[in-house]
């Protein structure tokens, strides 16, 4: 392990893109502890604690996505969910739209930087609406608990309606939202792994310390009476953790070897005898992209019922969509399902491979090269595809079941659960990655400067 790392900081860029990494995620932390001006965030923090209780509740696992800021009405409380939903909504607008499809796979650069403007232009209005959602249920607190809002915000009024209260709330929270999202095209860009996902998962992690002193405080180790958790459900939990671990790695990593044989080819007067290889399809295309979508869009409608819940249907529809009920259950796998075969579907071209093949004398034993090769791997690409989607959504939804089973409290389900850990075992896998894919290419690039230098002496 050492040598692992010291390997990895002995090359420059290698290490300065990791610390510029870690001090933008720093940086990300900082802001859940800086609350909206004139909002008395250890009061909401209290409140907040009430409401959820030990019972399933939306805005809990809201709160471990955000890294405790949403509890704390912070500036990043939204954290990077309006840029999810908004990446979600141009993914399917191009996928509909055949003009957009068609000028992102011609256009290129020029088209990525269209479709990055769009979802800008999408988060920043998803980041004042929810904003605003959010200050009209802290004006409802605040009238059944007076003091979470300072009298000076309420007190500028225009027809009875407090515009400086909700003007303070939007612009800070929509500006912390934009920039978390600048920080994690930043982090893209300059730094290692995925901004955006590292941010979510830096949110996960922080909610840790607090995950295990419930834990600590359920066992009841200071006194003789028994707690709400005993050692066995303890163990069955940790059984799960490791499954779930072991699970996300098999399917992120599993491959289908597709093989491949080369037709024979003249060189010079000599025939060249054609080699063999393989097309690796992955099992799980999509990786954990799919539980981010499904998370993200179960949370956006049901935070918008959750805020305005005055009446019956409302209050119903809640219900209905809070984590552990059957609904939102339901629901949180046909998403996973959907968003794994329609993330494959735009990322994976079977016409582009076969045209490939076809141009390099490659082709699969029994399969004729052109359509019939792209017809074999867009066949087998779709069977696996719904193995890797079944096997991920089971991960995410077990834990769930498991803690309702034991009686667990959702704080720790919702932490060791399939969709907190998923994620985090999906980001630091892909983070593993890139950093190996740095270190293969650096020092292949020094192993040749050096062999030309010795062949110049």
């Amino acid at each position: 392990m050492l040598s692992a790392l010291k390997k990895i900081f002995s090359i420059q860029e290698v290490k300065g893109r990791i610390i510029f990494t870690l001090l933008m995620l720093v940086v990300c932390r900082v802001g859940a502890y800086i609350p909206v001006p004139g909002v008395n965030g250890d009061e909401v923090v209290q409140i907040f604690r009430q409401f959820t209780g030990g019972s399933q509740n939306l805005f809990q696992l809201v709160d471990i996505f955000s890294g405790g800021a949403f509890a704390h009405m912070t500036v990043i409380a939204l954290g990077v969910m309006p840029y999810i939903s908004a990446s979600i909504i141009m993914q399917i607008l191009v996928a509909v739209v055949p003009s957009l499809q068609r000028e992102i796979r011609e256009n290129g650069e020029a088209g990525k930087r269209k479709m990055g403007k769009g979802i800008r232009l999408v988060t920043v209005v998803l980041a004042l609406f929810q904003s605003a959602l959010l200050a009209r249920y802290a004006l409802g607190l605040n009238i059944s608990h007076p003091g979470i809002i300072l009298p000076e915000l309420l007190s500028q009024q225009i027809l009875g309606f407090p515009w400086l209260f909700y003007l303070v709330i939007m612009l800070a929270m929509s500006t912390g939202t934009l920039f978390l999202m600048w920080i994690g095209e930043q982090i893209t860009e300059r730094g290692i792994g995925n901004g955006i996902s590292l941010i979510i998962s830096v949110g996960i992690l922080a909610s840790l310390p607090s995950t295990l002193g419930t834990i600590i405080r359920q066992l009841n180790l200071d006194s003789q009476e028994p707690g709400q958790m005993t050692f066995s459900s303890i163990v069955i939990l940790s059984i799960v953790f490791v499954f779930i671990i072991l699970g996300t790695i098999l399917v992120i990593q599993g491959t289908r070897k597709i093989p491949l044989q080369y037709a024979r080819r003249m060189v010079g007067r000599r025939e060249s005898q054609g080699g063999s290889s393989h097309i690796p399809l992955k099992v799980n295309y999509a990786g954990v992209i799919p539980v981010i979508f499904a998370s993200a869009l179960l949370m956006f409608p049901a935070t918008i019922a959750q805020f305005l819940s005055k009446g019956t249907f409302l209050a119903t529809v809640v219900n209905w969509l809070s984590p552990g009920s059957w609904v939102y259950t339901a629901l949180f796998v046909l998403l996973i399902l959907f968003f794994t075969y329609f993330w494959t579907a735009t990322q994976f071209h079977p016409e582009q491979i076969a045209s490939d093949m076809k141009r390099n004398g490659a082709f699969i034993p029994g399969i004729r090269q052109g359509r019939p090769t792209q017809e074999f791997l867009e066949s087998t690409m779709n069977r696996i595809t719904l193995a890797g989607a079944v096997f991920l959504a089971l991960i995410a939804i077990l834990p769930m079941l498991v803690g309702k089973v034991l009686g667990v409290d959702s704080s720790i389900s919702h932490f060791f659960g399939g969709t907190s850990l998923l994620i985090l075992v999906g980001v630091i896998l892909d983070t593993t990655k890139q950093i190996e894919s740095h270190l293969i290419m650096k020092r292949y690039d020094g192993f040749m400067k050096k062999g030309r230098i010795t062949g110049r002496i």
